[in-house]
């Protein structure tokens, strides 16, 4: 299973929320290519970048930072938030990232998502699957929709959907463990999915158990700048 630390910004700056809340927001890094260079340092090989300004504003805003940390590492980065264009997707794939996740948009207007995953590929697009109370949520979770996450998830897998991100947004940033049973749902009933776990892991016995129910990776955050989960303990594929 691949780990995946998280970096999320906001006005340029490292920053973790809680369960969404742009109210309550700690900063951890002034400097993004800080934080970057220790994950590396440590031997990870992969980033998950958030443009939490983006995802709010409907656009990309932090590319600048995204170009840095491609031109300044070897991490293999994946990006989202602020993702509602064509524009948008093609300049977060020509600064660098590897791969672009789509989560409000695909909600919003599935056949517009879809078309892009036709024309990008399933190997660059990652659904973004973000639930709070079984719903998916949009707009940096500010806002929800009548999507099932499980009805959501599957019917974008069926169309070709090959990557997924699922958050529990009641559980991001909050260290209270993982949404297994929803995990292992999304699995059973879609198997073939690369599914990412986000939201809630606390160390080593939560990544454990997400390896053993089938995770292909897992997004860890607040666990990594305050809890004490030391990034050298952890291994990637």
């Amino acid at each position: 299973m691949r780990i995946i630390p998280a970096i999320d910004l906001s006005e340029g700056k490292v920053v973790r929320l809680r369960q969404g809340d742009y109210a309550q927001k700690t900063q951890y890094f002034e400097d993004p290519l800080v934080a970057a260079r220790q994950f590396a340092a440590a031997g990870l090989r992969y980033l998950h970048v958030v443009d939490l300004d983006g995802a709010k504003a409907r656009r990309i805003v932090n590319l600048p930072v995204l170009r840095r940390l491609v031109q300044e590492t070897d991490l293999v980065i994946d990006f989202g938030g602020g993702i509602a264009s064509k524009a948008d997707l093609e300049a977060a794939l020509e600064a660098g990232a590897a791969q672009v996740t789509v989560g409000s948009l695909a909600a919003r207007e599935p056949e517009r998502f879809l078309a892009w995953l036709e024309e990008f590929g399933p190997e660059q697009l990652i659904l973004g699957a973000d639930a709070r109370a079984g719903k998916i949520a949009v707009a940096g979770w500010q806002e929800a929709t009548e999507w099932e996450v499980s009805e959501f998830v599957h019917r974008m897998g069926a169309a070709g959907v090959r990557y997924v991100v699922c958050t529990d947004i009641a559980r991001d940033g909050m260290l209270a463990g993982p949404a297994l049973d929803l995990y292992r749902q999304l699995l059973r009933e879609n198997p073939e999915l690369k599914l990412v776990a986000s939201g809630g892991i606390r160390g080593a016995d939560d990544l454990q158990e997400l390896a053993a129910a089938g995770l292909d990776g897992a997004i860890v955050g607040r666990a990594i700048y305050e809890s004490g989960l030391e990034v050298l303990d952890l291994k990637n594929d």
